[in-house]
């Protein structure tokens, strides 16, 4: 059973980035920008409603608290300060969705906070104990065989492996970085990239190499001009790779409401 997933929320104010409400369609689980590298109050608000409307599990998606850079700059913090940012925001998110009746399902850290946990165990350690000390109860998404799925076993949390639709990977299974040429893929490179990790537990790095890869999610970007119509593919092709399928979004939804 594989889960499909979405960043979403991640407009502020007047600036909006992305067709959430049109995307829901097709994934299984979204990722809220809990308003520290994009997203705010009224918008929190806003796309747990269309989460709740549309049956899909909501999880918290804490970053760096860079605006300007949408949360894609490393930042220099320790691991008290990261363990305390996250489970701000994932507060935050949380009075949302309670105030909705829904239960909070999984945290995906984002962007350079994501990339730095996968390769620094300290900050994976402390993003994974935070959301523990939270709710044990929470799933972790992280970059599949990095130092933060690990942390997240570790510590006693369950953890799905993510993979990337729309990403071309390096030999050490760490993403492109995005200014390398062909770290974002091409709807045909993606639709070929998930079929060749569905199929067969490998990824084609950007160097050729093929590597092996775990997956229990896949995300696909919301924030590309084509990020519909990638998602919609995306989602007819698991269906066509029988015996695989894609999680039912209502039975998803319903194993976290209250």
């Amino acid at each position: 059973m594989i889960d499909m997933n979405c960043d979403l929320g991640e407009g502020y104010g007047r600036f909006s980035v992305g067709d959430d409400s049109g995307i829901m369609a097709f994934v299984t689980s979204v990722n809220i920008a809990c308003g520290f590298h994009a997203g705010d109050p009224v918008v929190m608000r806003k796309t747990v409603d269309l989460a709740a409307e549309a049956g899909v599990s909501v999880g918290a998606h804490p970053g760096y608290p860079d605006l300007q850079g949408f949360g894609r700059r490393a930042m220099s913090m320790d691991p008290e300060e990261v363990y305390a940012m996250v489970q701000y925001q994932i507060g935050a998110l949380t009075a949302f969705t309670t105030a909705r009746g829904i239960r909070l399902s999984h945290v995906k850290p984002h962007g350079a906070l994501y990339n730095t946990a996968a390769r620094d165990p300290l900050i994976a350690q402390a993003i994974a104990g935070a959301i523990h000390a939270l709710d044990p109860g929470l799933i972790l998404y992280g970059l599949a065989g990095s130092a933060l799925t690990k942390a997240g076993e570790n510590a006693g949390l369950k953890v799905y492996h993510e993979v990337f639709a729309d990403r071309s990977y390096e030999e050490d299974g760490a993403l492109s970085p995005r200014d390398l040429s062909g770290a974002v893929l091409s709807e045909s490179e993606a639709l070929d990239q998930v079929r060749k990790i569905i199929q067969s537990g490998q990824v084609r790095a950007r160097t050729g190499v093929i590597i092996p890869i775990k997956a229990d999610t896949i995300c696909v970007h919301g924030d590309h001009p084509s990020a519909i119509h990638l998602a919609e593919k995306v989602r007819e092709l698991l269906h066509t790779l029988s015996p695989l399928t894609i999680k039912d979004r209502r039975d998803s939804y319903e194993n976290y409401s209250d």
